[in-house]
């Protein structure tokens, strides 16, 4: 990857902004929609969208007649934010006075796949426009859907299509751009030359941000030497290499571990005149850092400052990882302070790494500090943050903290999906001290949170009560779970019937069989497939656990005879150094 490099060369290229798709029916997408104002951004859309959802024609109509047409804002954060079947027939019923390439763009971005590749082009050949331009609205469109279809990885696709596009409009530099873009984002490098031939054949002569897409090409596949033959190509056409060019060339070179070379280019950017950025520091900050010379790297931050450079969080990053490699602690808060004390705001990626840090070592009470100051300097905690610390704190035993950390993370709503991980370090920690009550609040929590529960989630919980022999407990949570609509993994009620069969308890288990049957049935499952496939997996993850329980002791062992033996060597050698005294005595 050629992150903070390369981020400069993304700026020509059209923004492509993660887009939500809510996979509801038509109907219920447009009642939900006509009553957010904060996405809509037009009630009287959201009326039309509501009443006409089914019949596009009908809405064609009513968005023709209305006197107060909705926003071109408002059509986009529909088009952006409706199921992708709802989206559509909202844009084939738009008016050709409504329509134009910005607000076709996220609806073709959307449908910028190998699967919808069809559909899109049915939609700009049909798609009504206004007689003004409307040939220079359909190529912008097609541009656009090129675009969008490198960036998602379906070159080829894209390739092809420009090609189609050939024969109705001229091409231009931008197209070509993006499929160097693609090729050179997936590795294709020999495709990616074809496409700098082609511009040239096309009578276009390659601008600074075709080049540079090439050398990060180049640079992220590790080819150095074609990196190097493209900047003394572009010096001879007359295009000389600019801070881009040369801090991605550095960033290769800085991955290889080839750090005399990158300190070589760098020179070579002061000789030639050519200001190294931030960027440019960073880079090489984090390429000493990882190569283990951290000394060079505080070298080129104490540069910065000295160039009047602004430092900012990626610059002091790689320098706290050093430290935390090589546990030191210590020399991280002072970067920590040093930082501070430049006015460069430390973000939530330097407060993440000192607290997972802190815990790895044992030093909880220096966590939650670093946790308050991050607090009282305006940094948001992020969900990694919450989990880092969650996890660390039950790792060494303060399962209390942890919980009122992991309810923290609730109330936050950033417990969106179930993180599998904290959950089951949390709940097995709790279960283990015997802290079963607590437990069950952190499970009541996550359960009238917002967060969707699935099988995975309740398997936890239910495994972590059987553990420790909470089998009653582990049945309700069954129950309740199968209430909710939801089927145990066959493995889990193998293991709650072994349970119930040591307790003598019949009530409960033909409970949870019943209900079990009946669910099986409704999805065409067999109940006996499913009991022996449970049985099954539960014997297979006993052998699993005994195999690793005896390798354990087998390499226990093979530790202590290899000690034992060193113990042995060590004192014949120092019966030997005694007797050659005796003899030198004698």
């Amino acid at each position: 990857m050629l992150s903070p490099t390369c981020r400069g060369r993304a700026v020509y290229f059209f923004k492509l902004k993660p887009l939500s798709f809510l996979f509801l029916s038509t109907s219920s997408a447009a009642n939900s929609y006509s009553s957010s104002p904060e996405s809509v951004g037009s009630d009287q859309l959201g009326r039309l969208l509501r009443l006409y959802a089914h019949s596009p024609s009908k809405l064609s109509l009513a968005l023709s007649s209305t006197s107060n047409p909705p926003s071109t804002t408002s059509l986009r954060n529909a088009l952006k934010s409706l199921p992708l079947d709802s989206a559509f027939s909202l844009f084939s019923s738009l008016p050709p006075s409504l329509v134009s390439p910005g607000l076709a763009a996220p609806l073709l971005r959307r449908m910028a796949t190998p699967r919808l590749l069809s559909k899109a082009l049915q939609l700009l050949d049909e798609m009504p426009l206004g007689a003004d331009n409307s040939e220079n609205q359909k190529e912008e469109m097609y541009r656009c859907l090129v675009d969008a279809l490198c960036k998602k990885g379906s070159v080829k696709e894209a390739a092809d299509l420009f090609e189609h596009m050939r024969d109705r409009f001229k091409p231009d530099l931008r197209c070509f751009n993006s499929l160097l873009y693609g090729w050179c984002k997936l590795g294709k490098l020999e495709e990616a030359k074809y496409v700098l031939v082609q511009i040239r054949k096309c009578g276009f002569e390659p601008d600074i941000v075709v080049y540079n897409t090439l050398l990060g090409g180049f640079a992220a596949a590790g080819k150095m030497e074609d990196a190097y033959e493209l900047m003394k190509d572009m010096r001879e056409k007359g295009c000389e290499p600019n801070v881009i060019s040369y801090t991605t060339v550095i960033q290769g070179l800085c991955t290889k571990g080839c750090m005399d070379e990158a300190m070589r280019v760098f020179v070579e950017m002061s000789r030639v005149n050519c200001s190294a950025d931030s960027v440019t520091y960073s880079t090489l900050i984090s390429g000493f850092c990882e190569s283990g010379d951290v000394k060079r790297g505080y070298d080129l931050l104490d540069l910065m400052v000295v160039k009047g450079l602004r430092l900012d969080p990626d610059a002091y990053f790689s320098l706290f990882l050093a430290h935390e490699q090589k546990d030191q602690l210590e020399e991280g808060l002072e970067l920590l302070d040093r930082m501070n004390k430049s006015r460069c705001l430390p973000d939530y990626r330097v407060y993440n790494v000192l607290i997972r840090f802190a815990c790895k070592l044992g030093e909880l009470k220096q966590a939650c500090d670093l946790w308050n100051q991050m607090e009282s300097s305006g940094v948001e905690p992020s969900l990694d943050t919450f989990i880092i610390i969650i996890n660390g704190l039950a790792d060494k035993g303060d399962s209390v903290k942890a919980c009122w950390f992991f309810k923290q993370m609730v109330e936050k709503d950033l417990f969106v999906t179930p993180h599998y991980g904290v959950l089951k370090t949390l709940l097995n920690s709790l279960v283990r001290e015997g802290k079963v009550e607590l437990a069950k609040e952190i499970w009541n929590s996550v359960v009238k949170s917002r967060c969707e529960l699935n099988v995975c989630a309740w398997t936890i919980w239910i495994h972590a009560l059987f553990s420790k022999r909470h089998i009653k407990e582990a049945c309700m949570y069954c129950i309740e779970m199968l209430d909710a609509g939801l089927m145990p993994q066959p493995d889990t009620f193998a293991k709650l019937m072994k349970g119930l069969k040591k307790l003598y308890n019949r009530d409960i288990a033909k409970e949870i069989t019943d209900k079990v049957r009946a669910m099986a049935a409704e999805r065409g499952v067999s109940f006996k497939m499913y009991k022996r496939r449970g049985v099954r997996d539960l014997e297979m993850k006993l052998e699993a656990k005994r195999r690793r329980k005896n390798k354990g002791k087998s390499e226990k062992n093979k530790r202590i005879s290899a000690q034992q033996g060193r113990i042995r060597a060590e004192q014949k050698k120092n019966t030997i150094v005694d007797d050659d005294n005796n003899i030198d005595d004698e």
